[in-house]
């Protein structure tokens, strides 16, 4: 594609924590902490800057994820792939650590690629195309629209249903200082479970999505509660147990592994200063250093603007 004028696109996506126990590839909650995709059209060739968190890992040639989700979108809207693309990418969501990194990548990368094509695709469209590429629709329905978002894959498309959450409630989220790829996380997973671990997490799902709407958030502690991954994946998060004890019991109404992990993600309302103490000893005790980060829910969602 050539003869196009300059185009510069922003866009900012904030990190997301899924599942929140026991919503498993189902249930996203937006955060704000926040990733920035500048995509400048011009010149010729692709240049991709890294500043902030990954810049030592994430690749800056064809095989970023944030140029690949522009490929795709362009793709699925017939648009030419521009000559020239430069792509400045600031982060602030941990890499590989269950806050949503590569649906950040993903969806900061469509929705600057649809910017360039002049919003070709409805909302709806990119959903489907992001979850696609990303392999599961719960982060990235939470970071496109914000809020807690419910939602499944209904063929070609993904049906979602989002609801603001009160900014009262706190995310305290401690990320230890190693990474967890979500494949390798998801290799831990038995291959089948019992009938009363699906029944219990059914129920907990949607205690949960319940509590979380109606700002019923005494009901947070039962409604995080899991049988199906985080049993799983305990072995491969050092201190995970008594991460999780520590959380609540330094005040939390209730915690869970965010996402694959090894974040852990603590729900509360109120002073939440003492709870972030709580989980960075207890990881501290299994050899584990972390980092807390208390966050807010962000009920926007992805923004785009032209610079």
């Amino acid at each position: 594609m050539s003869g196009v004028a300059t185009v510069v696109v922003k866009v900012t996506v904030p990190a997301t924590s899924a599942n929140l126990g026991p919503g498993c590839d189902c249930l996203g909650l937006a955060l704000s902490l926040y990733n920035t995709v500048t995509a400048k059209v011009a010149g010729t060739g692709l240049a991709i800057t890294v500043r902030g968190e990954g810049e030592d890992l994430i690749p800056r040639d064809g095989s970023n994820l944030v140029w690949r989700a522009m490929e795709r979108l362009w793709a699925e809207a017939a648009f030419p792939v521009p000559s020239g693309v430069r792509i400045t990418l600031e982060n602030a969501i941990p890499v590989s650590a269950g806050l949503g990194s590569s649906a950040a990548a993903i969806i900061g990368g469509m929705l600057a690629a649809n910017a360039v094509a002049g919003a070709k695709l409805a909302q709806e469209e990119v959903l489907a195309l992001a979850a696609g590429l990303e392999g599961h629709p719960d982060n990235v329905a939470a970071a496109l629209s914000g809020g807690a978002v419910v939602a499944v894959a209904e063929g070609n498309r993904v049906v979602g249903l989002k609801f603001p959450v009160a900014p009262e409630l706190k995310a305290v989220v401690a990320v230890p200082d190693f990474r967890l790829a979500t494949v390798q996380a998801r290799m831990v997973l038995p291959p089948a479970h019992t009938r009363e671990d699906v029944f219990y997490n059914v129920g907990r799902t949607a205690l949960l999505v319940g509590a979380l709407s109606s700002g019923r958030y005494d009901l947070l502690g039962a409604g995080m509660q899991d049988r199906l991954h985080q049993p799983y994946r305990a072995s491969l998060v050092p201190g995970l147990q008594e991460v999780l004890a520590a959380a609540v019991g330094a005040g939390a109404l209730g915690a869970a592994l965010s996402g694959a992990g090894p974040a852990v993600v603590a729900l509360a309302t109120g002073e939440s200063g003492a709870i972030g103490k709580a989980m960075l000893r207890a990881f501290g005790a299994a050899g584990v250093k972390a980092r807390v980060f208390t966050l807010t829910p962000d009920n926007g969602g992805a923004r785009v603007e032209k610079v």
